[in-house]
């Protein structure tokens, strides 16, 4: 059986779709593990902010790439890459189907086109100076050095996003073409798997209410305090760790810059603009199963027993 055979479920979807309980019962339906395709679950005592899946949660199910670094530790789409395909060649010596789940689309496309990220070296003197002109001068500067060299690169990543704002930067510097050029070409790959590609989503606005629901129960939770604790912990507001919904504005709001309910709101806000930019993401993608929980009365059978047909 050649890789391309070899069979591969993803389960994605905006945020707060439902995506972790869906995930679990058809892990068991289809004797699967599953594999986390997602930037924060992959950091040790980040539970609240991640909305990250726990032990009794899982009923049994195996995880991958959950509680495996440190949040002081840097985390990129290389290294999930890399972890990935070994979790996924793990699973198959097993005689198991891979699932992966989460919403960062660009990761699961990583594995899926097994996306060449090795084109161009780092240019660690070159990071630097474009990591001091963020620092000196914003990110919307910065952002703005990407507009001109790279549009639809600019247009895809978030001005926030200092570090895939920087790589783009490097990449046309080293090489004289556009990151966006690159990225497109690769997406152009046939799929590196038998890949089965599922999106789970919800009708806009109840998407929005379970987005404020959710923000106001990691209140009550304890964000606050397991920010503080990551804080204790040495993560710095420019570290990896804390480039999450929830995790930066909360240390906002321990510095004094804001009240905690401006924090609450902007973590509002800004999660729903993520749900957005989510599903205009999945849109583009190519062979995707749209699962709309409200054309299944959401009733998770349904849904399930849904899936196995298209399997």
């Amino acid at each position: 059986m050649t890789q391309s055979t070899k069979p591969l479920i993803i389960l994605t979807g905006p945020t707060a779709a439902g995506k972790t309980k869906l995930s679990i019962a058809l892990a068991k339906a289809v004797n699967g593990e599953i594999i986390s395709a997602d930037s924060m679950q992959v950091y040790r005592h980040m539970n609240i902010g991640s909305a990250k899946i726990q032990p009794k949660e899982m009923q049994g199910v195996k995880h991958y790439l959950v509680d495996i670094l440190e949040p002081t530790q840097d985390f990129n789409i290389v290294l999930f890459q890399k972890l990935a395909k070994q979790a996924i060649t793990e699973i198959y010596a097993k005689g198991k189907v891979p699932i992966l789940v989460g919403g960062t689309g660009f990761y699961i496309q990583s594995v899926l086109y097994d996306i060449d990220f090795q084109e161009s070296a780092e240019d660690t003197a070159l990071r630097v100076e474009l990591e001091q002109l963020a620092q000196e001068k914003g990110a919307a500067f910065l952002h703005d050095i990407l507009k001109e060299c790279d549009p639809a690169a600019a247009q895809e990543i978030h001005e926030n996003n200092i570090k895939r704002v920087i790589r783009a930067i490097e990449f046309h510097r080293q090489t004289g073409r556009k990151i966006s050029e690159h990225n497109a070409a690769e997406r152009e790959k046939k799929p590196a798997y038998d890949s089965h590609y599922f999106v789970l989503t919800d009708q806009r606005n109840k998407l929005y209410e379970t987005i404020d629901r959710r923000v106001d129960n990691m209140i009550a939770e304890g964000l606050v305090d397991e920010v503080k604790k990551l804080v204790e912990l040495g993560c710095r507001r420019d570290s990896t760790a804390m480039q999450g919904l929830g995790y930066k504005e909360i240390i906002s709001y321990l510095t004094g810059e804001i009240p905690l309910e401006e924090a609450v709101y902007r973590i509002k806000r800004d999660t729903r603009h993520f749900a957005k930019r989510q599903l205009t993401w999945f849109r583009r993608e190519r062979n995707v199963i749209w699962i709309e929980k409200d054309k299944f009365a959401y009733d998770d059978e349904k849904m399930l027993h849904y899936i196995k047909t298209q399997l």
